[in-house]
Formats: C-alpha cells, sequence, structure tokens
C-alpha cells in the first residue's frame, strides 16, 4: 500500500505541474512593437547541407531587417559550405566561415559558437541550429521578451516536425517530460540554478553580457551546453527565461528512431541532473504505476488515474503544437521508448563516449 499512495502522490504531483503549465501557458507572444536592435544569428552547421537551405531561406525572408547572419561550416563533409557561400554572395547581411581546428578540451558545436560570437557586431545574440525554420515575428518578439523582462538569456523551446513513425515515438517525449515534470515559469521567477531549463535550438544572448562571461567557453567541455549555461546564468544571479515557441520556430530533429534513438540519449541524463536515483525512481514510477493501481484497486481508481494521464497528455500536446489524439494512442509505447532511452543514457554516462555527427566525443 505504500507503493500505491506513492505511485499516486507521483501521478497527483506530475498532473499539477502539467495544469500549471497550461493555465500559465509559457508560450513567446506576440508584441505590437517593433524594434530594430541590431541582431547577429549565430548558426553552428557539420554536415547539413540536406537542411541549412530551409533554414537560411526562412532567416532571409525574415520581417526583421537589422540583422546579420553568420554560419560557422564546422569542417563538414558535404555541400555545407557552398550553401551558405551562396547565400553570402547574394545578401551582405550573411558571412560563411569555416571553422578553426578543434582545440583540446573544447566540443565541437561550443567552439563553434564561440568562434561566431568573437566577430558578432549585434546588440542580441541569437544561437539558433542548422536544421530549423523561422517565422516572421519571431525575432522582434524574442527581443520585446529580452527587454520586457530585462533577461540575459532567453531559450525557447521549438514546435517539432515529425514525419516517422520512429521519430513519433520518442521526440515527443521532450515535451512531455519538461511540462510533466518543470513548473516552466520558475526559470525566470525562481532564482535557484536548480529551476533550469533551455534549448540549445535557441539561446538569445544579450551580447554585452555574453562577451563579458563567454557562456560557451565556461562550458566547452558539456555535451549538453544549453541546460549548463542556464545554470550558470542564474547562478551569476542574471535573468533568464525558457518559452514554448508557439510556433514561431519548427525543427524537425531527427528523421527516424534510430536518430531519435541516438540523439536523445546522450542528454537526457542531464535532464535529470545527472541523478541515477532520480531517472530510474522516476521511470519505475511511471511504468510501474499504472500496473500496481489497476492490480490492487478498483477500476474507478484506476480510471481516474488513466483520467490523469490522458489529460495530461491532452494539455502538453496542445500546448507543444503536437496531436493529441496521436500522443494518446502512442502513449504505451513512448512509454516503453522512455524506458529504453533512460538505459542507454545512463551506460552512455558510464562509458563517458559518444558518436555525434561523425565525431568521436570523450565526455
Amino acid at each position: 500500500m505504500i507503493l500505491i499512495y506513492l505511485v499516486f502522490f507521483f501521478l497527483i504531483l506530475r498532473f499539477t505541474v502539467t495544469l500549471f503549465n497550461f493555465i500559465s501557458n509559457p508560450q513567446l507572444t506576440s508584441s505590437g512593437k517593433q524594434y530594430n536592435d541590431k541582431v547577429s544569428i549565430l548558426i553552428p552547421a557539420r554536415n547539413e547541407a540536406h537542411n541549412i537551405e530551409a533554414l537560411l531561406s526562412s532567416v532571409y525572408l525574415q520581417n526583421y531587417q537589422n540583422i546579420e547572419v553568420i554560419v560557422l561550416d564546422d569542417h563538414s563533409e558535404d555541400e555545407t559550405y557552398k550553401i551558405c557561400q551562396g547565400y553570402a554572395n547574394k545578401d551582405l547581411r550573411f558571412i560563411a566561415l569555416k571553422g578553426s581546428a578543434l582545440p583540446d578540451g573544447w566540443l565541437g558545436k561550443n567552439y563553434a559558437c564561440c568562434q561566431m560570437a568573437e566577430i558578432a557586431s549585434g546588440e542580441y545574440l541569437l544561437f539558433l541550429d542548422a536544421d530549423e525554420i523561422v517565422e516572421n515575428g519571431l525575432i522582434n518578439n524574442a527581443v520585446h521578451r529580452m527587454k520586457t523582462n530585462r533577461l540575459t538569456l532567453l531559450s525557447l523551446f521549438t514546435n517539432q516536425v515529425m514525419v516517422t513513425l520512429g521519430e513519433k515515438l520518442v521526440v515527443p517525449l521532450m515535451h512531455f517530460l519538461l511540462l510533466n515534470l518543470l513548473p516552466l515559469r520558475l526559470v525566470r521567477l525562481s532564482g535557484n540554478p536548480a529551476f533550469s531549463a533551455a534549448s540549445g535550438q535557441f539561446m538569445l544572448f544579450e551580447a554585452r553580457n555574453y562577451q563579458q562571461y563567454k557562456w560557451h567557453t565556461m562550458v566547452k567541455d558539456k555535451v549538453v551546453e544549453d541546460i549548463e549555461i542556464m545554470k550558470l546564468v542564474k547562478s551569476f544571479k542574471f535573468r533568464a527565461e525558457a518559452l514554448l515557441a508557439n510556433g514561431y520556430i519548427k525543427c524537425r530533429m531527427y528523421r527516424n528512431l534510430n536518430q531519435a534513438m541516438d540523439g536523445f540519449s546522450k542528454n537526457m541524463l542531464a535532464g535529470f541532473n545527472y541523478s541515477l536515483p532520480g531517472i530510474f525512481s522516476y521511470i519505475f514510477l511511471i511504468m510501474m504505476g499504472p500496473v500496481a493501481i489497476g492490480y490492487y484497486l478498483n477500476i474507478q481508481l484506476f480510471s481516474f488515474a488513466v483520467s490523469l494521464i490522458i489529460l495530461s497528455r491532452i494539455m502538453i500536446s496542445v500546448s507543444a503544437g503536437q496531436n493529441p489524439f496521436i500522443n494518446i494512442l502512442l502513449h504505451p509505447f513512448q512509454m516503453f521508448f522512455l524506458l529504453i532511452l533512460s538505459f542507454l543514457s545512463v551506460k552512455k554516462y558510464f562509458s563517458k563516449t559518444i558518436k555525434w555527427k561523425g565525431r568521436t566525443i570523450h565526455t
């Protein structure tokens, strides 16, 4: 019975967090005020020839004009640099660079970001991943948010594009874990670094602060640099915020199940602050909770538990811009893959080795 009480407490707690996130609606909102501050858009790219054209085209068509776009080709083995150079040739706002050799002690993306930041001239530095597409209003609304809340860092969780079944089994877990465990508003409202969340797919910094603290240099060897930077920013008592993108930026992170499993397993443990008891306790309660309730209790209480799970998936899906029906239908299978991802993440953590973008990373 102690297990039953614990399971119900955990289920109700998670539902409460989800409900808070749904009601508080932590989304990037539209601003009627127009800004003209110069924004440097910084894009690290390694073997992104199949993605980078769509991003650069969407940036080129942005209605926010006072931008410079710096793309650093991180020793790609495809046509990435050629595509970027094409945009630099037709628009002086675009700059294509080839990255320097990777120094010892650095990870590729972090070093690429550091190199671009050194030559950026904007009042704000916006780091984007190469597999995204931005919509009109994104930059202006983000600048408005920075100014209104006096932020040092704003990070957005992008809307995820999913095509294959494998993607739909794994990618929704990102928003599920985020909105089911963390009251997202507390990233800004609480100064405690424990309440930290961030996505490297959109990191907007106040340039003067970034140049002073050089945040990517401080996390040069961290695989999950986004969360680590958010923790550092808050530990230095600066204001930061993490929000849902509200459709202003979208991304297709992976193309199939194997890519999704490989990508999420490299950083999932970081979401639990590298706590093995934390991640395995969560997985145990997630997996065994409904089974234990169904076995020991009556149908009414089991129905109550299932109702909370379904309502949570609906609220999370709506907030994330995903299909609630598909996520409810696939929920048992997604939880199975969550279990596998947890073990893979722990395995990579202990092996101290990750393969990513053609590089072997020793963590």
